[in-house]
């Protein structure tokens, strides 16, 4: 049952990077080589789906930073930047178009997904002020770093922008978690 539940959060996700929120369930039950009916066997709705993998996403960003906090060969500002940097699996999944279509479309669903995208990221946090205490960051409001932080993650949901400029979104965290750290002086860089 797990394992189908998993292989339709992956075809809503293909489905959605190809045509969007508004593509057709038939399409999906396609893909997967299923009827209609056998999605709402698992699924009572595409809303339901739609939570599935905004819950999946965030979990499979959780799992990543908890293993990167877990290396015990990274020091704590390689953690700290590597948990900044963590992206999803299917990270085109958080577009500014998507979330758009989400929000008029799927208004619950896009109120969960804006909170999370919000919402201070208690790992981070966590290392963050671990850092702090370790003197390996300055001592400042956590509060506001984290808000500095979040804000400045959220700027990858613009990838349009990242496009134009000739940028995947991995540079770009990266270089955003370097400017986050290190700041813009040049000897600061490391």
């Amino acid at each position: 049952m797990i394992y189908i539940k998993d292989r339709i959060i992956h075809a809503f996700i293909e489905e959605l990077k190809m045509d969007g929120l508004k593509f057709p369930l038939e399409n999906m039950a396609r893909r997967l080589g299923v009827s209609k009916k056998t999605l709402y066997k698992y699924f009572s709705s595409k809303a339901d789906m739609l939570d599935a993998v905004i819950d999946y996403i965030f979990e499979n960003m959780d799992e990543k930073a908890t293993s990167i906090i877990q290396n015990e060969q990274l020091s704590i500002v390689e953690k700290i930047k590597g948990v900044i940097t963590v992206l999803p699996d299917h990270y085109e999944f958080i577009d500014m178009g998507i979330l758009d279509q989400m929000k008029r479309y799927y208004p619950d669903q896009w109120v969960k997904m804006d909170s999370l995208l919000k919402s201070d990221w208690e790992l981070l946090r966590s290392l963050i002020e671990q850092a702090i205490e370790e003197k390996a960051i300055s001592n400042l409001n956590v509060s506001l770093i984290m808000k500095v932080v979040i804000n400045s993650i959220n700027t990858t949901l613009d990838q349009r922008f990242f496009l134009d400029h000739r940028m995947t979104v991995d540079e770009a965290l990266s270089e955003i978690a370097d400017i986050l750290l290190f700041g813009l002086a040049m000897e600061n860089k490391r």
